[in-house]
């Protein structure tokens, strides 16, 4: 399996044909408590850098970006009863959605773990 991240603080994990998408420690430790996650639906063709997703906190409300482009082929139905599973585990059980990508060459203008530690650091 391979991990991504985006300067926008999206992970993607790629395994197989099918990657899972959701935001890092970074960005729920910034958003604070989570009170509500909206996950797109199944089939909802997103393109890279599209809001996929909604996630609201106690401080604010931000979007969830597309890191590639592809289809939706689930979104995490356990953060409907429960969107503080994003502030427990955000790079786990707090994934937003998977999906199918149309695009892999996408990933190669993403980040690997190291580069986004770096980056992470100087904010």
């Amino acid at each position: 399996m391979s991990r991504y991240f985006t300067q926008d603080h999206e992970w993607i994990d790629l395994d197989g044909d099918v990657a899972t998408v959701g935001i890092t420690d970074y960005a729920q430790g910034q958003l604070g408590d989570i009170v509500f996650v909206e996950v797109p639906e199944e089939g909802k063709t997103v393109a890279k850098g599209d809001d996929a997703a909604v996630v609201e906190s106690v401080k604010a409300a931000s979007d969830v970006y597309a890191p590639v482009s592809g289809t939706v082929v689930e979104g995490n139905p356990a953060l409907e009863d429960e969107p503080a599973l994003v502030n427990e585990d955000p790079e786990g059980d707090g994934w937003f959605f998977k999906m199918t990508l149309s695009d892999a060459s996408e990933l190669e203008a993403l980040m690997d773990e190291a580069a986004y530690a770096d980056f992470v650091s100087k904010l």
